[in-house]
């Protein structure tokens, strides 16, 4: 859980990044928004929830 609120935060922080400094609108923002509620609510999802699991995994076992 501490992993989705963790990619939760690091993609709002984005958001608002590209907001202020490259252009994107707030519209265009809520369209992605939207799009990710219904992404969530889709097939799709338990796959897309597995991919960020294993890359957040192979990430994590990188030794620096």
């Amino acid at each position: 859980m501490a992993l989705s609120i963790s990619a939760v935060v690091l993609l709002a922080i984005i958001v608002v990044i590209l907001i202020r400094k490259s252009g994107l609108k707030g519209v265009h923002a809520l369209v992605c928004v939207l799009l990710g509620f219904y992404l969530a609510s889709s097939s799709v999802a338990p796959t897309i929830s597995d991919l960020t699991s294993n890359v957040a995994g192979m990430l994590g076992d990188i030794n620096f």
